[in-house]
């Protein structure tokens, strides 16, 4: 075992031979930036000050030579070589709870398929099941897949002996194909978690706004189930978008949900109606939506996004526009190995 530190906040967790820096941080509840998890994107640099790591499979554009020459690494990919100190980014937010992140192994209690192509997985875990802070994520283990598939928690964290994923089918996709067409109920699946920065920054006592497209339903499931059940007292605003009205999974929860608690709004916005789903209620896109809603002005709120690259970037500019900022807009993206390496972040923003 080697010995990590990490500065400013000097707290100290040991490596095993061949563990990266950031699994070794995440699995002592240390939160570091990162994003792709495969040494692409660059989110996890920080800088060694003391000690000596192997840059693992770190990609020369993510990590370049002259940044190497300077002390600089990428956690997820990096492993110490003997007792290293290191200088990360540690962002220390009130409203995040410390939770190490371990291995599980849930079984398959029951599965829905809540629209044609999205189905609802629940997995049962034995003893005290897992804890997690509404908003975050798992990395699931499929038979005969590489790798890992990252899927949003969609119960809430009151519920910690059965956990709820949503799963979208994608079209050529090894991992979501298996799962649709294989899982049986009784079957186990592996996975890590929880994962993610994603949840409600709380103490700030704001309005909050939750935009929401297809599958990407499940982090704000999780979260305003979380909120109502806590007695969270700002108001509530869910819009919800889906090509036809078949594809609203969950809206008669909602709906129920607005009936029995005054602050709660739910909206559910569908682009592609066919005349034969009479269809009466809001059209368009989910920022369109929320700009007729809230007249274009969004001060005030904070906004959570949650759903396809492109609905999250509209949805950035619409806010933007209606006066909301990088401060109260949040969003989480799952980036496999294929998107880190063909995305790039803004050089204009932090986090979104």
């Amino acid at each position: 075992m080697a010995r990590l530190i990490i500065e400013p906040n000097g707290e100290e967790v040991e490596v095993a031979e061949g563990q990266t820096l950031l699994d070794a941080c995440l699995r002592n509840g240390i939160w570091l930036p990162h994003a792709c998890g495969h040494g692409l994107c660059g989110t996890c640099k920080v800088t060694v000050l003391e000690g000596e790591v192997d840059h693992g499979n770190a990609s020369s554009f993510a990590l370049m030579d002259f940044e190497r020459d300077e002390g600089r690494t990428l956690a997820c990919s990096a492993k110490a070589l003997g007792d290293v100190v290191i200088e990360a980014d540690v962002d220390d937010d009130e409203d995040a709870r410390r939770i190490s992140v371990a291995d599980y192994v849930g079984t398959v209690s029951r599965t829905e398929m809540v629209t044609p192509d999205i189905m609802s997985i629940w997995l049962t875990l034995p003893g005290a099941g897992l804890d997690f802070q509404a908003g975050q994520y798992v990395n699931v283990t499929i038979p005969g897949v590489e790798g890992t598939r990252a899927f949003s928690l969609a119960s809430s964290p009151a519920q910690t002996n059965e956990i709820e994923l949503h799963v979208r089918l994608v079209p050529g996709g090894v991992g979501t194909t298996w799962l649709h067409g294989n899982l049986k109920i009784g079957d186990s699946l592996p996975f890590t978690g929880p994962l993610g920065r994603f949840y409600v920054r709380r103490s700030a006592e704001k309005p909050l706004i939750f935009l929401a497209g297809g599958s990407g339903l499940s982090s704000p499931k999780s979260m305003i189930l979380d909120l109502l059940e806590s007695g969270y007292e700002e108001e509530i605003t869910l819009l919800h978008g889906a090509r036809r009205p078949h594809d609203l999974h969950f809206a008669d929860l909602f709906r129920e949900l607005e009936e029995n608690h005054e602050n709660l709004r739910y909206l559910p916005v569908v682009s592609q109606p066919e005349a034969e789903d009479g269809w009466t209620g809001e059209t368009g896109y989910v920022h369109e939506a929320a700009g007729r809603l809230f007249g274009g002005k969004f001060s005030g709120h904070q906004a959570y996004l949650c759903g396809p690259p492109p609905m999250i970037d509209a949805a950035i500019t619409a806010l933007m526009q209606g006066r909301l900022f990088e401060r109260d807009i949040f969003m989480e993206k799952f980036l496999t190995a294929a998107d880190a390496e063909a995305s790039a972040r803004s050089p204009l923003f932090k986090r979104i």
